[in-house]
Order: C-alpha cells, then structure tokens, then sequence
C-alpha cells in the first residue's frame, strides 16, 4: 500500500486534495473494469457477431 501511496504523491494528481485523488482513481478504475467487461464479452460473444464492410 506504501507503493501506491508513493506513486500517487509523485504523480500529477499527488499536489491535489485527496477527495480529487479518489474521484480521479475512481473514474480510472471505472474505465479501466468497463473495457475489461467489454473485452470479456467480445471474447465469448464474438465467434456469433457478423460484420460487413462496404457500402
């Protein structure tokens, strides 16, 4: 936990208030579990999805 705690304080965000690091962290795990859950669900519905190109 030390690890984090440092990398934080020397990071961009280190200077802000500390309701800032965790709406920013926040936000970022979000993203971060959102493209992992979308990944999950192209890798065991994606073999059924038909896509064409043209016009």
């Amino acid at each position: 936990m030390d690890v984090i705690y440092r990398i934080i304080q020397q990071s961009a965000i280190g200077p802000r208030p500390e309701w800032l690091q965790k709406l920013v962290i926040g936000l970022f795990l979000a993203i971060v579990l959102t493209l992992l859950s979308m990944l999950g669900v192209l890798l065991t519905l994606g073999q059924h999805a038909h896509f064409s190109y043209g016009y």
